[in-house]
């Protein structure tokens, strides 16, 4: 129960900072990826805070015997780079800036039932369920 608890808490968090941030206005998103045009360097702040406050984060939690709430670490093994990665990364940047929306702040965004972030956040499960579908994965 205190493990949901924590996570129901901390995702409220997280989607009061996406709202606060700006993250889910698809406009000021696509206005900080256009270098060209009148570019809005505001997000990169809202970034490079969220990266300082996880290094830190990080650094502090792992040093503990285990989490509060669970039995023990799952930290995943540093993976290799190659091409199936570089392309999902790639396809994920063009999908952001196109729709102006990445995964959080589309979820966060479906609260306003606007038709752009319903579509996204459709399209999103679309895609996940075509991975699923056409990857094969070891058995455990």
């Amino acid at each position: 129960m205190r493990q949901s608890a924590s996570a129901l808490l901390s995702g409220i968090i997280f989607s009061m900072g996406l709202g606060l941030s700006g993250m889910t206005q698809p406009a000021k998103v696509t206005a900080f990826l256009d270098f060209f045009g009148p570019w809005d360097p505001s997000l990169l702040f809202v970034m490079a805070g969220a990266i300082l406050v996880y290094a830190v984060g990080f650094r502090l939690v792992v040093k503990k015997q285990k989490p509060i709430f669970a039995d023990r670490f799952d930290i995943p093994p540093p993976q290799k780079i190659d091409g199936a990665l570089l392309a999902g990364s790639a396809l994920f940047g063009v999908g952001w800036g196109l729709a102006g929306f990445c995964p959080g702040p589309a979820l966060v965004s479906v609260a306003s039932f606007q038709p752009e972030p319903l579509i996204f956040v459709a399209a999103l499960f679309t895609g996940m369920a075509l991975f699923s579908l056409t990857q094969r994965r070891p058995s455990p």
